[in-house]
């Protein structure tokens, strides 16, 4: 076990690296005004070569990647230009992050007990009605473009049932249909994989043999299709959490939640570079420590896999 973490962690901080380096270097073939406080247009060339050499950015790429990396090992991240001039991107982040964690969590807490029970339902009466208006709703959410529902939710549904259409912090009301909205496509995916993984446990023989034992259907389906059948999604579940946590991007810019997938909208729309470029690497890095937490989570709660000398296999 120990050998098998040992090298998905390798494998992890190669991949984080790689990726970093690569939003780097593509960062930088972006236009130069995202680099610049003021009006670009009018700045002359000398001064914008002037703050251009200021921020380092004539220098070599791979002088540059260094003080990149050396800036990143002190826990550097750089300053704001355009969003919110010469501030520390950590002190912007620490202002952010709790609003996307606090969706995030809600989300992912409707999400999993949603889509586990719709899952479950869809397994035990499957091809009855409650499993074709699940999948249907499955169909819908995977089929239908996000912007459509989301938007018609937020015009419609918010109208219908009296809620805010925005968000507004000092009224918790204003909370729900963010959530809400933010867990639909979670729901579907739980669902969805919640159903196939029971199905295929209902099918095997140790269920048949189970029933020829005289077991009830309800004791079957809690002692072993839906504990056997979580033990797939476990692999899931830890990249879901944090993809979850670190904000939809659209949802927060459709509700004016100020988190970070809003600040992520509202950099890129003002072109400050270094704010995109640290909120692309903190997405990106969590991506990959989702993926690492998921190998090794099935590793402990699936004693099928068998752990090589050579790391790990299934």
């Amino acid at each position: 076990m120990l050998r098998y973490t040992l090298k998905r962690l390798w494998q992890s901080a190669v991949t984080v690296f790689i990726v970093i380096t690569v939003v780097f270097l593509l960062m930088r073939l972006l236009p130069a005004e995202g680099y610049f406080e003021e009006n670009y247009d009018k700045l002359t060339p000398e001064q914008r070569e002037n703050i251009l050499r200021s921020l380092g950015l004539l220098d070599p790429w791979y002088v540059q990647l260094r003080t990149f990396y050396a800036s990143l090992l002190r826990w550097d991240l750089g300053k704001s230009i355009v969003y919110r001039p010469k501030v520390d991107i950590a002190v912007i982040l620490k202002s952010k992050i709790p609003y996307s964690v606090r969706f995030g969590l809600a989300a992912m807490s409707i999400s999993l007990v949603a889509g586990l029970a719709m899952g479950v339902s869809q397994a035990r009466y499957k091809g009855k009605w409650v499993d074709r208006i699940f999948t249907g709703y499955i169909v819908f959410i995977n089929a239908v473009p996000a912007a459509v529902y989301l938007i018609f939710i937020q015009l419609y549904i918010s109208k219908t049932v009296g809620l805010p259409i925005l968000f507004d912090r000092g009224r918790p009301i204003s909370w729900i249909l963010p959530a809400v909205s933010m867990s639909l496509g979670g729901i579907a995916g739980y669902a969805m994989w919640m159903r196939r993984y029971m199905v295929d446990e209902l099918n095997k023989d140790y269920i048949r043999l189970a029933r020829a034992k005289g077991m009830s259907g309800t004791a079957i389906m809690v002692k072993h299709v839906m504990r056997n059948a979580f033990v797939p999604m476990a692999q899931y579940l830890p990249a879901s959490v944090l993809f979850t946590i670190s904000g939809s991007i659209y949802i927060e810019s459709l509700y004016s939640i100020p988190g970070m997938g809003g600040l992520l909208v509202d950099a890129i729309q003002r072109q400050d570079n270094t704010l995109v470029q640290a909120l692309v690497l903190i997405f990106s890095t969590l991506g990959i420590v989702g993926l690492f937490l998921g190998d090794v989570a099935m590793a402990i709660f699936d004693p099928r896999i068998k752990l090589a000398r050579g790391g790990g296999a299934r």
